[in-house]
């Protein structure tokens, strides 16, 4: 069984940026115990804030987060600026292997990457491929990086590993059902082989269905959606989780 979650952390800050809540968030990351996390907007450098904020921590935020819980941290940036940086995160508690960020920017002004892990997992035969992704904002950008995405899978990635995509789609119209479910072979765990993935966003009453966790070569045990008050307080987007039965063949 494999546990994961992914969470857009929204660089540390809660909700309209009112308080920084990276400590919290911390916590409450952990008590999920999930095996492998991916992180979306993750403030890897931020001098200004550093300065600003006596809590901020000395770390980036994903070593921050990790410390002492996941061994392991992967951390593709994809927006520098003067002074600091953001980017995808993917915690394991097993080893990774190797990690690579692929810049899937379609416009200048909102740069993307995928980052792509290969971690060593106990009661797996062959690695397992993790891919953090946070897509476009806007529909026709979000469109190539899927087909971006599909193809990297398709050259990289053999067909019969185990595979987990995660992170936020942007995608409340659900296009990526065809690049993922239908390319690529993969269910989204909270629906299956339906079009309904869980809504996410805005944490305090999710409406829209932006975030999601897409699978291959994986029992879904159990699937959760963590949002509400508590969530809002700490960031922007529910954090999703589910367990994973890992398929023995």
């Amino acid at each position: 069984m494999i546990h994961i979650a992914t969470c857009n952390i929204h660089k540390g800050f809660s909700q309209f940026n009112r308080n920084l809540a990276i400590h919290d968030l911390r916590e409450q990351l952990r008590k999920l115990t999930p095996d492998i996390v991916f992180l979306q907007e993750v403030q890897g450098l931020h001098v200004q804030h550093s300065q600003r904020y006596a809590n901020w921590p000395d770390q980036p935020q994903h070593e921050f987060i990790a410390e002492d819980i996941w061994a392991d941290t992967a951390y593709g940036r994809n927006v520098v600026r003067d002074h600091r940086h953001h980017g995808n995160a993917i915690l394991s508690r097993f080893p990774i292997l190797s990690s690579h960020n692929q810049d899937v920017t379609h416009l200048r002004f909102e740069r993307r990457g995928l980052l792509h892990s290969m971690i060593e997992v106990p009661g797996l035969a062959q690695p397992l491929h993790c891919v953090c992704v946070h897509l476009s904002l806007l529909g026709r950008s979000r469109q190539l990086q899927l087909d971006a995405l599909a193809n990297h899978i398709e050259t990289v990635v053999p067909r019969q590993a185990p595979l987990i995509i995660a992170g936020d789609f942007n995608d409340w119209r659900n296009r990526a059902h065809d690049e993922l479910a239908g390319r690529l072979g993969m269910i989204e765990a909270f629906s299956g082989h339906q079009r309904r993935p869980p809504r996410s966003f805005p944490a305090v009453l999710p409406m829209f269905r932006l975030d999601r966790i897409y699978v291959r070569g994986f029992l879904v045990r159990t699937v959760m959606v963590h949002s509400g008050r508590v969530w809002s307080r700490i960031t922007d987007h529910a954090a999703l989780s589910a367990r994973l039965g890992i398929v023995r063949k």
